[in-house]
């Protein structure tokens, strides 16, 4: 399984530019990879108010459990959301915070 480096930098900063891609191969690889996280650990965007408002979820552990909103976590701008779930999984794949940039688009606060 692809291991990444958590000092690439440059991965996250290239994300930040165009989180819907296309991406380059080491992005398009740690992209990937970060989705393969343990169910506990795997974070979702979840559409709230269908092409206004998304938030950010947990994966459920079960099966038929409900998906689990992170409170504080909720964007009007998809862009934005899906740019807190790569930093999200980042850290639960590397054990490291990725740099912020800000949260434009968000509306609350982290968790």
């Amino acid at each position: 399984m692809y291991e990444i480096d958590p000092s690439r930098t440059d991965l996250i900063e290239e994300f930040d530019r165009n989180p819907g891609g296309p991406h380059g191969a080491e992005l398009a690889l740690a992209v990937n990879r970060l989705r393969l996280g343990p169910m506990g650990e795997r974070f979702i965007i979840v559409c709230t108010r269908r092409g206004r408002e998304w938030a950010v979820g947990r994966m459920p552990t079960a099966r038929g459990q409900p998906v689990e909103l992170l409170e504080g976590l909720v964007f009007d701008d998809y862009a934005a959301a899906a740019r807190e779930v790569f930093r999200l999984r980042w850290r639960a794949a590397t054990g490291r915070d990725a740099a912020s940039r800000g949260r434009s688009g968000s509306r609350g606060t982290a968790p």
